[in-house]
């Protein structure tokens, strides 16, 4: 017994040792300024000096947190998906609604772009995000080269970003709004659930840092990720470890090797130009068409606010016109000032327009409230007695937020930087020229 208590020991101690970060250089994926980061223990963060972007963080418990975390949601989110999330009664019919049930019905109404959409963001990616963080961090804390690990650890860290658990728990408040004046509506265990499985997949998220996470990996298949920096030599802007400009995929994490991502601003203009126009049938077009046997009522996302607004749902106006309306336009004009930045001039110092482009990015994802909200009501009301169903404009305004989303990914912040860094160096010769001049 004392024996296995001294292995359980020294286990702890060595994984706390390995749990360490060495002392290394990398270059700051938002504005590429070098910075040196000294050796990183438990809990510690490195940000950039410049643009105070976090580069580095090591988890105060990094091996078995995430696992505990992963753990704790795939039973929370097992719960959510079997108990009932609302029952919602109207004119003597009760729909009891499961989430499995709500991608049913709108499979069975021959809406299966919209399932798709619910089952990708709220069931499918945070599903296999969680089992591939409970594979690979077992990994880690056994030390073991399990088969296709690294690719398991490339396809984990891009989950995170299309994780919707909390976008649709908020939607779900918003439609609650409008059934409540309509209907009876009794949540059922799964909504008070939803919640719970939003902060614990969040958590989760933060828990598995990916700069430690590739350096863990690399270290148990017996070779180290860190490199020292050189001019023939490119820091991923990714991973964020340096590699040998030859490669043309990064031998850490598998993405393109680049100093700057090429034809970032055509890309990221060429998904905005798309964005906005698609903008304009997604408030045209009708987006939710509601009927009941005296009454057709047919809804653009504009009409809708206003009848909303005037009908005294004034909080569910502001929200959806929040999501609908102010998010979408202010990100496609943040975009759109942004890109002008990189290709001309900023309009501002280059790390307020970073804060720009932080704030841009995590706000485009809010806008699929309004998607949400309609694939509810949809579940809800399905008979004859009141029935939902979407327009056209709900296609095209899920391919906005997508569109204007792809936009962001693709745009390179670092531009900015250098442009701003050209155009002083540009003007400081200007003033050496013109000292030149009057001094002959």
């Amino acid at each position: 017994m004392k024996t296995v208590y001294a292995y359980r020991r020294w286990r702890r101690a060595s994984l706390q040792e390995h749990a360490a970060l060495p002392a290394h250089t990398l270059d700051c994926p938002e504005c590429g300024k070098r910075v040196n980061v000294p050796r990183l223990l438990q809990g510690h963060t490195a940000n950039c000096p410049r643009c105070g972007h976090m580069l580095v963080r090591v988890e105060g418990n990094p091996f078995w947190a995430p696992l505990a975390y992963a753990s704790a949601s795939l039973i929370v989110m097992a719960f959510a998906y079997t108990m009932m999330y609302v029952t919602v009664s109207l004119a003597g019919v009760t729909s009891i609604l499961t989430l499995p049930e709500m991608m049913r019905q709108l499979i069975v109404q021959d809406f299966g772009f919209l399932a798709e959409v619910m089952f990708v963001l709220t069931f499918g990616s945070p599903l296999l995000f969680l089992l591939l963080g409970i594979y690979v961090y077992t990994a880690l804390v056994w030390e073991k080269p399990f088969p296709g690990l690294l690719y398991a650890t490339r396809v984990l860290v891009r989950l995170r970003h299309v994780i919707m658990v909390d976008v649709f728990f908020i939607s779900t408040l918003v439609a609650y709004i409008k059934l409540d004046t309509v209907s009876v509506v009794v949540f059922g265990e799964a909504f008070y659930l939803m919640p719970v499985l939003a902060v614990l997949l969040l958590r989760t998220s933060v828990s598995m840092p990916q700069h430690w996470v590739y350096y863990q990996i690399h270290r148990i298949l017996g070779h180290s990720a860190v490199q020292t920096a050189s001019d023939n030599r490119i820091c991923c802007s990714r991973c964020l470890y340096f590699r040998d400009e030859s490669e043309d995929d990064c031998g850490v994490c598998g993405v393109d090797l680049y100093r700057r991502r090429p034809k970032s601003l055509s890309l990221s203009l060429a998904f905005l130009i798309a964005a906005f126009l698609l903008y304009f049938p997604a408030n045209f077009f009708p987006i939710m068409i509601s009927s009941n046997p005296t009454a057709l009522e047919i809804n653009t996302i504009l009409n809708g606010i206003v009848y909303m607004w005037e009908d005294g749902d004034r909080l569910i106006a502001v929200i959806i016109f929040s999501a609908s309306v102010v998010v979408p336009v202010a990100k496609i004009a943040a975009m759109l000032v942004l890109i002008w930045s990189a290709y001309f001039s900023p309009p501002l110092p280059a790390a307020k327009m970073t804060l720009m482009y932080r704030i841009t990015e995590s706000i485009g994802r809010w806008s699929m409230i309004d998607i949400f909200v309609i694939i509810i009501l949809m579940s809800a009301f399905h008979t004859h007695t009141a029935r939902v169903v979407p327009g056209e404009a709900s296609v095209y305004f899920c391919l906005v937020v997508v569109l204007t989303m792809l936009s962001a990914y693709f745009f390179d912040p670092r531009l900015i930087w250098d442009k701003q860094k050209s155009l002083q160096t540009g003007r400081q010769q200007a003033g050496h020229d013109a000292d030149t001049e009057q001094a002959v």
